[in-house]
C-alpha cells in the first residue's frame, strides 16, 4: 500500500504565542477590547467615579509590552508556546490587582486605626467605588492619601471611660425634674422620667427632650440635685479683675511707680464652681441615696414642701444604634473591609511597582502553560515520544509566586508607619550618640 501524500493547510501550531503583542488591535476595536481581559478593570469606565483614573491606555501598552517579555524568557524564538495573547494579559491584569490588593492591604495596618467610624462606601464587582462623589460621599482613591491621624480607635475608648465615670462620652445626656411630694419620700425614678418622656416636663412644660426614647430601657442616673425656684446668684470675683492696680484702689492716670495685681483666671473659676456646689449642698435641704433608680429622700419632705428635684441621666442604648440628631460614626468604618479602597490607578503604580507586576505576570503565564501542556504527559513522534515539561512549569509558577508575595510583603512591613517611626527613633538616636562625642568649641572674643 503506497503512503499516502499529505498535504496539511499549516505546518505550524495553531495555538502559538506571537513575537509582540498588538496595542493597536486592542485599542483600535473599541469595546471588543475589554473582552481580551477577565475584567474590565483598567479598560473601562463604565459604573466607576469619574475621574478616578480607572481607564488607562498605558495599562493596554503595559500589557501589549509583556507578550514581548514573556515570548523571549520562554523561550518562543526557540519552541513554540502554546498560549495565545489573552493568556498573558489576563496574567499582566491579575499582577496588577495583585500588587493593589498588597499595597492595600499595607495601608489598612497604617491608616485602619484613624478612619474608624469614619465614612465608608459602596463597591461594585470589580471593587470599585460608585457612590457619587459629593461633599458627604467617599471620593476615589483615599487608599493614595495621607490621612491626619486622629487616634479614633483611642479616643472610642476614652468615650466609654468618660461615660462610666459620669463627665463626657458618646451618649446623650438629659435631665428631667419632678414635683417633691408632701410625707412622700420615695421616688421610682425609672417610672417617673418613663411618664416624661411620653408627655412634657412638669416643671417647664415643654416637650421633653428625651420624648418617646425611654419606652421599657433602663436608664442611668448621673446626678441628683435640688433647685429653688427663688434660687438667683451673681459671682462677685476681686473687684471683678478690672482697674485693679497698686493697692487695690482705682486711679484715672497711672503713675511710673504703679503695680498691677492680676487675679488668674483659675482661681475664679475655683470660687466660682465652691459657690455652685455650696448652693446644691447647703441650701438643699435634702439629702438622699439611690438604689437601682429608686430614689430615697432624707428627711421625709414636709406639707410646705412646693420645689422640684432634678435628675440628669442617659438611656440605655445598643451600641451599633446611631443619634438621630447627630452621627457617632457607629454607621462608618469598622474594620478593614469597610475602608473605601477601591484598585490602585494604574498611572500611580511607580518603576517599582510594574517591575514587580512584570514578574508576577509571567510566573502566572508559566502557570497557565503549564496547565495547557499538563492535559498530555507527552506527545507521540514516529519513533519516539516528547515529553512535556507541565511539572517544571507549576512548579517553578508556584515558587515563583510566593516568593514574589513574601518579598512584597517583608518590603511593606518595613516600611509600615510604625516601622518608620521606629526607624527615626532610632536614627535620632545615632546621631545624639555621635554628636557626643564631638568637642565643644569655646569661643575666643
Amino acid at each position: 500500500m503506497a503512503v499516502p501524500n499529505l498535504t496539511p493547510k499549516n505546518q505550524t501550531s495553531k495555538v502559538t504565542l506571537p513575537a509582540t503583542g498588538s496595542y493597536s488591535k486592542l485599542h483600535s476595536d473599541g469595546a471588543g477590547y475589554v473582552s481580551n481581559y477577565p475584567f474590565a478593570v483598567y479598560v473601562s469606565d463604565e459604573g466607576q467615579l469619574s475621574n478616578n483614573g480607572l481607564y488607562d491606555a498605558n495599562f493596554i501598552s503595559g500589557a501589549s509590552d509583556q507578550v514581548a517579555y514573556t515570548y523571549k524568557k520562554l523561550g518562543g524564538d526557540v519552541l513554540d508556546i502554546e498560549l495565545v495573547p489573552g493568556n498573558v494579559y489576563t496574567a499582566y491584569q491579575e499582577a496588577v490587582l495583585e500588587y493593589s490588593y498588597q499595597i492595600n492591604i499595607h495601608q489598612a495596618k497604617n491608616v485602619l486605626s484613624d478612619l474608624l467610624g469614619m465614612t465608608t462606601g459602596t463597591f461594585n464587582h470589580h471593587g470599585q467605588l460608585i457612590n457619587s462623589a459629593s461633599a458627604f460621599g467617599t471620593p476615589a482613591n483615599i487608599n493614595l492619601r495621607y490621612p491626619r491621624f486622629e487616634f479614633k480607635y483611642a479616643k472610642r475608648i476614652g468615650d466609654g471611660v468618660a461615660q462610666a465615670a459620669g463627665f463626657g462620652g458618646s451618649l446623650t445626656e438629659y435631665s428631667a425634674s419632678f414635683a417633691v411630694k408632701s410625707y412622700v419620700q420615695d421616688y421610682d425614678l425609672q417610672d417617673i422620667i418613663k411618664a416624661n418622656s411620653t408627655s412634657t416636663d412638669p416643671a417647664t412644660g415643654h416637650v421633653t427632650a428625651f420624648q418617646n426614647l425611654v419606652g421599657n430601657k433602663k436608664i442611668t442616673i448621673r446626678k441628683v440635685f435640688y433647685k429653688t425656684p427663688q434660687a438667683v446668684w451673681r459671682f462677685y470675683g476681686y473687684y471683678g479683675g478690672l482697674n485693679v492696680v497698686g493697692n487695690m484702689n482705682n486711679y484715672g492716670q497711672f503713675s511710673d511707680d504703679t503695680t498691677f495685681e492680676l487675679i488668674p483666671s483659675w482661681h475664679n473659676k475655683l470660687q466660682a464652681m465652691a459657690y455652685e456646689d455650696h448652693l446644691w449642698t447647703r441650701l438643699s435641704h435634702f439629702s438622699y441615696e439611690i438604689h437601682n433608680n429608686k430614689l430615697k429622700l432624707y428627711p421625709t419632705p414636709t406639707a410646705d414642701v412646693n420645689s422640684y428635684m432634678w435628675v440628669t441621666f442617659t438611656i440605655q442604648k445598643d451600641g451599633w444604634d446611631e443619634d438621630d440628631d447627630r452621627t457617632t460614626g457607629v454607621q462608618g468604618i469598622n474594620n478593614m473591609n469597610a475602608l473605601p479602597f477601591d484598585n490602585i490607578p494604574y498611572k500611580n503604580i511607580n518603576a517599582i511597582g510594574k517591575q514587580w507586576i512584570r514578574r508576577y505576570a509571567l510566573a502566572l503565564t508559566k502557570e497557565m502553560l503549564g496547565h495547557v501542556r499538563g492535559k498530555f504527559s507527552s506527545i507521540p513522534i514516529p519513533g519516539e515520544a516528547i515529553t512535556l515539561n507541565a511539572t517544571d512549569l507549576l512548579g517553578q509558577s508556584s515558587n515563583e509566586q510566593a516568593a514574589l508575595k513574601d518579598e512584597l510583603k517583608k518590603i511593606l512591613d518595613e516600611m509600615t508607619y510604625r516601622a518608620l517611626a521606629e526607624k527615626d527613633a532610632a536614627m535620632v538616636a545615632a546621631t545624639t550618640a555621635v554628636l557626643e562625642e564631638v568637642p565643644l568649641l569655646i569661643y575666643q572674643g
